[in-house]
């Protein structure tokens, strides 16, 4: 994938959560943000199938963040199948660490 700068793009970032165990400023406003419907939110077999689509465009990095990603229930299997698909060649975790 090729941006409009002409640099070639091989990272995605994918939140996997909106709930977070913390509540920084850097990334929480004052007023807070609008929580999502569990059902709003992408299920492990469409985030995996948006990476499937990623790496058909030559993505070969995922960064996967939330808010918390350690507090989504299937986060290791996430990682797992993310790892797994063809052309993915590395896959990173951003947590706050508690």
């Amino acid at each position: 994938m090729i941006d409009r700068l002409g640099r070639n793009i091989t990272y995605l970032r994918i939140s996997v959560t909106d709930k977070c165990n913390l509540r920084c400023r850097y990334c929480m406003p004052e007023e807070g943000v609008c929580k999502k419907e569990h059902t709003d939110m992408m299920t492990e077999d469409e985030i995996v199938a948006a990476v499937e689509a990623a790496a058909s465009l030559g993505i070969t990095k995922i960064r996967i963040t939330g808010g918390e990603p350690l507090v989504k229930k299937n986060i290791v299997s996430i990682c797992r199948r993310t790892a797994q698909v063809p052309g993915i060649r590395e896959v990173c975790l951003t947590t706050n660490g508690l």
